[in-house]
């Protein structure tokens, strides 16, 4: 039989996100009793579907369908979890009359979900069903979901960090140089005089680093650094 600390066990030990997900749905889903169970990270909406599954459950018909159940105006208790970083269930946002005509399926007529939170943003979402008939979810689920969810967005900061300082570590000390450099505003002129190297050299600096931090503006590599609070104590100085 599941319990919380073999939850908390087995979130800690994941490595990645595709690990965690497998690894935590069948003990979830045993300890909140529920029929269904989810995780999903709002930057991969679509990472959840199988890779075995049937193509037509790829298609953009159901693309579509998952991102009216991911709105916020469409689903109450998304809005909820948005709004208030806080776990919900049906109940708790609207009458048992109103959820049955947001969702009308049979599997899910009783819903509970919580949130998966980084840096004060709502990252991801955990949730749970249960079919008609069954009792519907209580305080205790709440309660036992927010310290899930407590476990889970620290395992996202956790790993989350470390992905990004991998990826820091990737760039050379002529181009942490240059990421200093843009951070403060300087065009990739200024910095080719800074640095004493032509501004094309600056340009061809930049697609580098974006390949290695996997984005593709300035904002976004300067964002993704900041991270990373020693990136500019060693790097201010050309060498």
């Amino acid at each position: 039989m599941a319990n919380l600390q073999s939850l908390f066990q087995t979130v800690t030990q994941a490595k990645d996100e595709q690990e965690l997900r497998s690894h935590i749905y069948a003990e979830v889903r045993e300890y909140f009793a529920a029929k269904r169970s989810g995780l999903f990270f709002f930057d991969a909406p679509y990472s959840t579907i199988p890779d075995q599954a049937p193509q037509r459950w790829r298609d953009r018909n159901l693309q579509n369908l998952v991102q009216l159940a991911l709105s916020t105006e469409y689903n109450p208790i998304l809005r909820y979890l948005v709004e208030r970083h806080a776990p919900a269930h049906e109940a708790l946002v609207g009458s048992p009359k109103a959820w049955q005509l947001i969702c009308p399926r049979a599997d899910h007529w009783h819903v509970m979900a919580g949130p998966i939170v980084n840096q004060g943003q709502l990252v991801g979402a955990v949730g749970f069903t249960r079919v008609q008939g069954m009792p519907s979810f209580d305080p205790q689920n709440l309660m036992d979901l927010s310290a899930l969810c407590l476990h889970l967005s620290t395992w996202v900061a956790t790993v989350r960090s470390s992905q990004q300082m991998f990826k820091t570590n990737r760039l050379t000390s002529r181009e942490l140089q240059i990421a200093s450099l843009v951070a403060q505003g300087r065009t990739n002129a200024e910095i080719g005089v800074e640095l004493w190297i032509t501004e094309n050299s600056v340009k061809q600096a930049l697609k580098r680093m974006f390949r290695k931090l996997e984005v593709s503006s300035r904002t976004q590599m300067v964002t993704q650094l900041s991270a990373n609070t020693k990136l500019f104590s060693a790097s201010s100085k050309p060498g």
